[in-house]
């Protein structure tokens, strides 16, 4: 908490319902966010047990200025993934974070399995699991409504919910985070399913008393000057980042119909100005950001024969235009809105249903798996069957569904196809295929993400390739980030959100750091993540790369195996460094 040097954690046990709130000096070196919550999924997990395991636990965190400066919007959940076997990372927006800080707690951390369907709410140290019985199987739409209906409270309301594929144990099951942000990676959801728990419901309204308000309005004002008054946030406001389509695409480094091509020839219709043009209705924003990055998308059906028809509103974005569209061969906007609303519906991780269905269509196609085990008859840009299919799989209707329930890499293993599997240790990848930085940092990347490293940046602004400089690069940026997460800041304000920034703000609230002092505490952070992975049996060089990466060329050329074996034993040794120096830190 502010100018307390302490670190304020619930602790949540479900199988005994007891009750405990800590105030951890301790943890304040972290920091906030990321750090203090990898240093309690460090502390709590259960390493020789599996994900789902209920002594495993959930980790919510809030960043350090979280509440009090513009952008500074994102919770991060911290658990032991169900679709890699290891350090789950998930951040999601909306009002989680505010409610959060609004409420008094740094930190929530959630074990045990609660011996009925349930769910918690938090007002202050009012701490209660209530019966979710009555809105087990209802998708996460539905319970946002019942709960906004039936639980009462002053102040800022936040409401998290799985749907029916956390219900399931989808493994790649996502978390609604009030209305259109979600926790989405590596499987939150399933592990909110597995300790009976529907959802999580925070109220608070306590304000934060800044001590030194000229100070802290300052720095304020010239924060909210950068976002409003310059073009620096102006591209997420506009187009968002669908505005990356036909960019993405000009440049060979679009996966399009599972990555047997690079490009998708009708990418102009999906751009980001085709989604204006069509679909978008408005734009929202995340509690305390001025931007409104979110854009919401409507489209048209039918509901009954007798020429009824109904709009439906969905927030859309560069990652589900690729996961649900040019991965699908699906060209209209309608028809990813469709699909995306099925997703949300049903609580399915975006990018990991697209990629888990584009490996099942090829592999139908290929005569690996049969019509008989996939139900349907798949095919590249035949949106219907695959709504049907995402139902299918957030049910885990049949043997096939349930297997690829469990991600593409254990369909794969299963069936075979494991070559055009595009996943990278498990985890489904983004929408990019940009060379050596993307690759390699999809592979060493924390939770094996374009968000943890920008590994697609880093291929775009090289001209001439350097293995040293690429890999200098890329752990630079997992540091860096370490310490903007530890802010909990939107990712899109990074460059807003610069080291002399971060000091400024952090000193106008009562934090006395150096830039000496914020690279320390991102060695901390990540040496901690690199500990968790060595604990659970991580290996980076021991990652088997789907041949399909090397086969399909990037905006770069096609992909040499030696060469990406050779950087990622790099990257290893420096992460060594670092762990043997974080006795120091």
């Amino acid at each position: 908490m502010l100018y307390e040097n302490v670190i304020n954690v619930l602790y949540i046990d479900l199988a005994t319902s007891r009750i405990e709130i800590k105030r951890r000096s301790d943890l304040f070196e972290f920091l906030g966010g990321v750090g203090v919550a990898t240093k309690l999924l460090e502390e709590t997990m259960r390493p020789e047990l599996p994900p789902l395991a209920p002594e495993q636990p959930i980790v919510l965190a809030i960043g350090s200025i979280s509440g009090i400066y513009p952008l500074v919007t994102k919770t991060v959940a911290m658990f032991i993934s169900p679709l890699t076997g290891e350090l789950g990372e998930s951040y999601a927006g909306g009002r989680l974070a505010l409610t959060l800080s609004m409420v008094g707690y740094d930190a929530v951390v959630i074990q045990g399995h609660a011996p009925r369907p349930s769910y918690i709410t938090i007002n202050g140290e009012n701490i209660e699991i209530k019966d979710a019985r009555a809105i087990w199987g209802m998708d996460s739409d539905t319970v946002g409504q019942f709960i906004r209906d039936h639980e009462s409270g002053s102040g800022k309301r936040s409401i998290i919910r799985i749907g029916p594929a956390g219900e399931k144990k989808v493994h790649f099951a996502s978390v609604c985070v009030d209305t259109y942000r979600h926790f989405g990676r590596l499987g939150l959801g399933a592990v909110m399913g597995s300790k009976n728990v529907k959802a999580i419901v925070v109220t608070g309204d306590k304000t934060t008393k800044i001590q030194s308000p000229k100070d802290y309005f300052r720095v304020y004002q010239s924060i909210f000057k950068s976002v409003t008054e310059t073009d620096l946030m102006s591209k997420y406001h506009d187009l968002g980042t669908p505005i990356n389509v036909e960019a993405i695409n000009e440049l060979g480094a679009l996966p399009t119909k599972n990555l047997t091509e690079n490009r998708f020839d009708r990418a102009d219709q999906i751009s980001g100005e085709a989604f204006v043009k069509n679909n978008l209705v408005r734009k929202m924003a995340c509690t305390g950001c001025p931007v409104g990055c979110i854009h919401i998308g409507q489209f048209r059906r039918v509901f009954d024969e007798g020429y009824d028809y109904e709009s439906v509103s969905v927030a859309y974005d560069y990652e589900l235009i690729y996961a649900l569209g040019t991965l699908l061969g699906i060209s209209k906007t309608d028809e990813i809105l469709y699909l995306i609303e099925a997703v949300e519906k049903t609580g399915l991780d975006a990018i990991s249903t697209g990629v888990s269905l584009a490996w099942a269509t090829e592999s139908l196609m290929k005569g690996i798996v049969s019509e008989a085990e996939t139900l349907l008859p798949l095919a590249f840009g035949d949106t219907t069957q695959y709504y049907k299919a995402i139902i299918y799989l957030a049910n885990r209707e049949n043997d096939f569904y349930n297997v690829l329930g469990e991600g593409t890499r254990a369909a794969g293993i299963k069936y075979g196809g494991e070559d055009f599997a595009l996943q990278v240790a498990g985890n489904e990848i983004p929408g990019y295929h940009t060379g050596y930085g993307n690759l390699v940092g999809l592979n060493v990347g924390a939770r094996h993400s374009h968000l943890c490293n920008a590994g697609y940046a880093v291929d775009q602004s090289i001209k001439v390739f350097d293995e040293d400089k690429a890999i200098d690069a890329l752990f630079e940026e997992e540091l860096e980030r370490c310490v903007l997460n530890s802010l909990t800041i939107c990712l899109f304000a990074r460059k807003l959100y610069n080291r002399e920034t971060v000091l400024k703000a952090l000193k106008a609230v009562g934090y006395t750091l150096t830039d000496d002092d914020l690279t320390r505490i991102g060695q901390r952070i990540f040496a901690t993540k690199l500990r968790i992975k060595e604990k659970l049996g991580f290996d980076p060089r021991q990652v088997e790369l789907p041949k399909r990466f090397f086969e399909t060329p990037t905006m770069h050329g096609k992909l040499d195996t030696s060469v990406v074996e050779r950087m990622v034993e790099k990257y290893v040794k420096k992460c060594s460094i670092l762990l043997k120096e974080s006795v120091k830190l």
